[in-house]
């Protein structure tokens, strides 16, 4: 992003895109308990932005480990007895109500629930020094909410860091767990780059937000 802060901290529509994140699910129809993960160095910062906005959303608030894998794991240990855990990430702010019941209700079923999107695009993959077509309908973009019963979680958390854990379904199916795919939303956009906070500023004008 090019900023001098994370971009879970940068403004959008006039207050911080975490808090809006966080309101998602605060307002959603189950209303689940949230845990923020945050690196400690940013806590004093997050409550400062909680006072200045009013932000008063129940929250437990998690010192973050050094990558996205002992983040998760730090967060699972304040979590007791039974439970459906959705991981999201921060700045993704438009997750919806209906992706968000749909996330918990399926893992309830299954055990499991990922929302990812097929590509629209062509796709190519490199082998080598040259790339070859694959066919786009097999190519799936991955989304959070990623959502799991909580004894399949912790279970795979279990197991020693890896460079390729790149989310927690990559953690889950290591552990041997089939990985269960739900539709996600093209709206249900990951803050990465400037522009991607005007099209977020588009679709909460559009919805009155």
């Amino acid at each position: 992003m090019g900023t001098d802060i994370p971009k879970q901290f940068l403004t959008l529509n006039g207050k911080p895109v975490l808090m809006h994140t966080i309101q998602a699910f605060y307002h959603s129809s189950l209303k689940p308990e949230i845990i923020l993960v945050l690196n400690i160095d940013f806590h004093s910062y997050w409550e400062q932005l909680c006072e200045e906005h009013q932000f008063d959303i129940p929250h437990t608030l998690v010192k973050g480990g050094i990558q996205r894998f002992h983040s998760v794991k730090n967060a699972l240990n304040y979590i007791k007895g039974k439970a459906i855990v959705a991981v999201h990430d921060a700045v993704r702010p438009l997750v919806s109500d209906k992706l968000i019941t749909e996330s918990f209700l399926e893992a309830g079923l299954k055990g499991n629930a990922v929302c990812a999107v097929q590509a629209n695009d062509s796709v190519r993959r490199l082998v080598g020094v040259s790339t070859e077509s694959i066919n786009r309908d097999d190519v799936f973009l991955v989304q959070t909410p990623q959502t799991f019963e909580i004894g399949i979680l912790k279970k795979a958390y279990r197991q020693p860091y890896r460079v390729a854990f790149t989310d927690d379904a990559s953690v889950v199916e290591r552990a041997g767990i089939e990985i269960h795919l739900i539709p996600g939303e093209k709206r249900n956009l990951k803050i990465t780059f400037p522009e991607d906070i005007l099209t977020a500023q588009f679709f909460l004008k559009r919805n009155g937000e």
